[in-house]
């Protein structure tokens, strides 16, 4: 349905041809008409936005309002009576009620927790009171478990009677005495026999995390393992909820974004573009900005410095620019593969050497390739086989570097626990310039003497 058909049907009073339309959509798809509808405050006032919301079955309904933003939920919850409130709650899983809260202020937050069952309010409660950033945080306490003993029989009775409610029934989890001691998916269940114990069939191999383990590290955890969802276990190993892949997949983009503005020198926000206000855009870029601007001076110090080469050879400074912008372009290259390797789990800290030789033997190659080309070109449209020399001979040394410095920096910052994303493009670039300015003029006063 699109949004103008959607504005036409309420302004006509057409609900039940609206209610069949909605029906046929899906949750997510409900969620971007609504918010598009929002948009039109014009046309669509938040009295009819809620009119569209209540036309919903109830189970759309709640699964459509997890798909919501925040702006939006807190739109249709102050619109709500209590009891709508509750029967929104009574439909959200654990971990999808705990996400809302944490985005709402907190006079919304009292009025969800209020109208919340005591259990879920109980359980709500422990989730908010993980560390941020854990694992605590995305797990639900909303899964199946069976004990060993128990036949495949009386799993699917118990499949039947609690599924429904449960975050997921495709991989299910055996305990004793709540302890975790194995696993079993809804595939091995269906293709036992009925009287067949859960001990026979379950996995005992099962991943594990702590509900205090970092959350970025157990989302990676699903694309290593394959995983649907993984249990988390307290300091016993006895287990206390589970993190589903869904969830996985939000933390991973939610980093992605974040390392995406760091490197692009960018404090990350948690409100999208258009939502964020201008000022604080600009705070979020500034203090970047400022430190870029003033680092920059010590590469205008350098030059400064050499103000007597550079007036007796001015062809000095043609070339200043393609030596920074190649070294800022080789060190970028470097930190983005070593950055995205670290998040994705493929390079560690015990890489270190592996990474930094095999980062040289790259700039070697690189190096050779771009020095000969600048020096046939410099040779034929300058004539002049000394600035041929120096150019290639610091073009060999400025990639050199970059990108030994590219593939460090994130490392070193992983080290001492900050973000390695911060090693990015605009602060190395800075780096580089400086480093390759400084060595640029050096070789040039050897080789021409001047």
């Amino acid at each position: 349905m699109e949004k103008i058909e959607a504005v036409v049907l309420v302004k006509h009073r057409a609900f039940v041809q609206l209610k069949t339309a909605l029906q046929e959509m899906m949750p997510a798809d409900i969620a971007q008409l609504l918010s598009e509808l929002m948009e039109e405050q014009d046309e669509f006032s938040e009295k009819e936005l809620t009119l569209v919301f209540r036309i919903l079955p109830k189970e759309l309904a709640a699964e459509a309002f997890t798909y919501m933003d925040s702006d939006l939920q807190m739109v249709l919850i102050n619109a709500f009576s209590d009891r709508e409130l509750k029967a929104v709650l009574d439909e959200l899983f654990l971990d999808d009620t705990v996400d809302i809260i944490e985005e709402m202020p907190a006079n919304v937050v009292s009025r969800i927790l209020k109208n919340a069952d005591p259990a879920k309010r109980k359980q709500i409660n422990e989730l908010l009171n993980y560390p941020e950033d854990s694992a605590g945080t995305i797990m639900t306490t909303e899964f199946v478990y069976f004990r060993s003993d128990d036949t495949v029989k009386a799993a699917f009775e118990r499949i039947r009677s609690v599924g429904l409610v449960k975050e997921t029934v495709y991989t299910c989890y055996v305990t004793e005495n709540r302890r975790l001691v194995g696993r079993v998916s809804l595939l091995d269940l269906v293709v036992a026999d009925e009287e067949a114990l859960i001990s026979d069939i379950m996995d005992t191999t099962v991943v594990s995390v702590s509900a205090h383990d970092d959350k970025e590290e157990v989302a990676n955890l699903f694309s290593k393992h394959d995983l649907a969802a993984l249990p988390v276990v307290d300091a016993d190993g006895r287990i206390v909820g589970i993190i589903t892949f869904d969830d996985a997949m939000d933390v991973i983009r939610e980093e992605n974004a974040e390392d995406m503005a760091r490197m692009s020198a960018v404090m990350p926000s948690e409100d999208s573009y258009l939502k964020t206000s201008v000022w604080k855009h600009a705070r979020s870029r500034i203090v970047w900005l400022l430190i870029l601007m003033l680092s920059a001076t010590i590469t205008g110090s350098i030059t400064n410095h050499f103000e007597a080469q550079i007036a007796a050879v001015p062809l000095l400074v043609a070339f200043m620019p393609m030596l920074t912008g190649t070294g800022g372009n080789c060190g970028s290259q470097a930190s983005t593969m070593i950055i995205q390797g670290m998040a994705m789990g493929e390079i560690r800290l015990k890489d270190f050497f592996k990474v930094v030789f095999k980062e040289l033997r790259i700039a070697l190659i690189c190096s050779i390739i771009l020095s000969a080309v600048n020096f046939a070109r410099i040779v034929i449209m300058y004539n002049d086989l000394k600035m041929a020399v120096v150019v290639s001979a610091t073009l060999i040394g400025t990639v050199i570097l970059s990108k030994l410095l590219g593939c460090m920096l994130p490392m070193f910052a992983k080290k001492i626990h900050l973000d390695p994303a911060i090693m990015s493009a605009p602060l190395l670039s800075t780096l580089v310039d400086s480093c390759s300015t400084l060595l640029y003029f050096t070789i040039a006063l050897h080789v021409l003497s001047i």
